[in-house]
């Protein structure tokens, strides 16, 4: 959430900030701002609310001029989307500015104190009582110089606050440096000659530089046009590692779709691609996944799996609890990551957690995560990010190789990390029970479905036509049973996320059991009801909205036609097996959202209230 771009070289600083804020809008789209220094070491401030096309239109006006600047892309947490709330913030002396990521929890304490000493502030936000700490530590350093003295007031202002930050800070008497420091906030450092970057996701940086250095938590980093340093709190060194960004320019572009979201629809069945290649062993019949850094005997002694995830992730895991149960034989249950921690789960010496986030960067997964080790569990990350924090700290993990994912609505994302499952259920279920004949029946059937998935975007018009028909719905129902119905709760989401029609999954069961109440004319429903053992038991509960008068949507493997009676449209997709089918019946879905999201004149790539990371409680 929120996007922090840093700038300081020899260039002029505000078409590069401008463009790293452009290409991380989808952390945080309510108000923007940059804070510019140049010659005479004056700062030149300008901050809009509302997108940050009108921060552009306002740079254009004024044109400020400087060679270092720091900016920001706002989400709101404490105080409305508004001029005086955008980043950066000054303190009371208005030599320094400050952008901020995360959350200040005792922001309003250390307010009262500030303003008991004599401090004004400006707007409602947390963060400007960050900037007014760091000002008046700076005032009180006596460090020899000024770089040390802005470093020293950082560190002490952080070490006063409660909460998660990323900050970048610049100050009028410290000309041609830019301080960074990040806690449970992502931060990275672009590497360049003659200049350097900072910012929030690498995204941002690619156009300029792909050797970054990514932050820990507690890291302190200082910039300059020729070098950088990195220290800990405390003061001492921290160990770097300079990283190459696996991805490009062009790979986080738009290119010729209208949205990322379409895009990245259309993306799956090469992410379904890379998130299999080198991991299917034909020889051995089962997959290979060395990053798990797990000995045949540690995983054979598993004898507990812990999945854990936030909305689409924790979908994902969803179809993870009935995959690995069914293929391994292994229980298998699914925690809501924001309330792993709060929860005192009982667990065993041969418990294996699961931690699933698409950034690597989830708040509540990193501490979902960090319970788990607390506990003594061995806890594994499946991530998009190789150089994350979850991935840093879990004791291994796979990397679902998805690319860029910048719609904030998840989607070939999801399909990657079902696909992962899907292999570790296949791993477990070759050291248990699964034949070598099994495994190799599931591996050719593995390898078939990014093809599959490009048969059904063939559909694209015809779902597009099924949109527009019921975009106008007073809301949705999503009705799926056993592995299908993660996806109805996906399909739910998805909706809801990017249309902002009122959508709620549930087992097709469950229908008569409350959710019927709520069927009528102008409620469709979409059944997932492929080729299944539970096909006929799905056909009655689509009869049962039917007599009832409620349209209904089905999604349904290609051949079963005598859905087309009793239904209003259907959606095929190819044959497969039951426990591959959530990677197809959920691209319909998506698809559906997306369309009708398209017919009511939705932002899709910027919906409302919404940002891509939650790096905030």
């Amino acid at each position: 959430m929120c996007g922090i771009v840093g700038y300081i070289g020899k260039r002029q600083a505000s078409p590069i900030l401008l463009d790293g804020l452009r290409r991380l809008e989808y952390r945080g789209y309510d108000s923007a701002g940059m804070a510019l220094m140049g010659a005479g070491d004056e700062f030149q401030i300008v901050k809009r609310a509302g997108r940050i096309e009108n921060l552009r239109q306002a740079v254009n006006e004024i044109s400020p001029r400087g060679d270092a600047g720091i900016s920001h892309t706002r989400w709101a947490t404490h105080g409305a989307p508004t001029d005086a709330n955008a980043h950066p913030h000054c303190d009371d002396s208005g030599k320094l500015a400050l952008v901020h990521n995360g959350v200040i929890e005792n922001y309003q304490s250390l307010r009262d104190q500030l303003i008991a000493q004599g401090e004004t502030f400006a707007s409602e936000t947390d963060t400007e009582v960050l900037s007014h700490l760091v000002g008046r530590y700076f005032e009180k350093s006596t460090e020899p110089d000024g770089e040390q003295r802005l470093v020293h007031a950082v560190k002490t202002a952080i070490s006063k606050v409660k909460g998660t930050y990323g900050i970048a800070v610049m100050h009028k008497e410290v000309p041609g440096v830019i301080v960074g420091a990040r806690l449970g906030s992502p931060l990275v450092v672009g590497l360049g000659e003659g200049e350097h970057f900072l910012a929030s996701d690498v995204s941002a940086l690619v156009a300029h530089t792909r050797d970054v250095v990514y932050l820990n938590d507690y890291d302190i980093v200082t910039i300059h046009p020729d070098s950088y340093s990195v220290q800990s709190h405390e003061g001492q060194p921290a160990e770097v590692k300079v990283s190459r960004v696996d991805f490009t320019e062009s790979d986080a572009e738009k290119g010729d779709f209208e949205h990322f979201m379409l895009k990245e629809i259309f993306e799956q069945p090469i992410s379904l691609q890379n998130a299999l290649r080198g991991r299917l062993s034909r020889d051995e019949c089962t997959a290979i996944l060395g990053g798990l850094n797990m000995t045949q005997q540690e995983l054979r002694q598993v004898d507990r799996i812990i999945l854990s995830g936030c909305g689409t992730a924790f979908h994902a895991a969803m179809v993870g609890e009935y995959l690995i149960e069914s293929m391994a034989r292994i229980p298998t249950e699914v925690e809501i990551a924001s309330e792993f921690r709060y929860r005192n789960v009982p667990t065993g010496k041969n418990t294996l957690q699961f931690v699933l986030s698409q950034s690597g960067e989830t708040i509540d997964t990193l501490a979902a995560l960090r319970e788990a080790k607390r506990k003594g569990i061995r806890c594994l990350g499946v991530v998009n990010n190789v150089a994350s924090t979850i991935a840093r700290e879990s004791d291994g993990g796979v990397y679902i190789h998805a690319g860029p994912e910048i719609g904030v609505a998840a989607t070939k994302t999801f399909t990657s990390q079902v696909a992962v499952i899907t292999l570790l259920g296949l791993l477990f279920g070759r050291i248990h029970h699964l034949s070598s004949v099994d495994g190799l029946e599931m591996i050719d059937e593995l390898e078939a479905i990014p093809d599959k998935i490009s048969a059904i975007l063939h559909q694209t018009e015809r779902i597009r036509e099924i949109a527009e028909k019921h975009a106008h719905a007073d809301g949705m129902l999503f009705m799926g049973r056993q592995l299908n119905y993660p996806v109805a709760l996906e399909g739910a989401l998805k909706m809801k996320e990017i249309s902002y029609i009122y959508a709620s999954g549930h087992p097709s069961a469950e229908l008569k059991h409350g959710v019927i109440a709520l069927v009528k004319p102008e409620l469709p429903s979409v059944f997932i009801a492929p080729d299944d053992a539970v096909f006929d038991k799905n056909v009655s509960n689509i009869e049962e909205v039917r007599a009832r008068k409620g349209p209904v949507i089905a999604v349904t493997t290609e051949g079963r036609t005598e859905l087309e009676r009793i239904t209003d449209d259907v959606i095929y997709i190819p044959d497969c097996p039951t426990y591959l089918q959530p990677l197809l019946t959920v691209i319909p879905l998506q698809l559906l959202s997306y369309y009708t999201a398209v017919a009511r004149g939705c932002d899709v790539d910027k919906p409302r209230n919404l940002a891509k990371s939650v790096t905030v409680e």
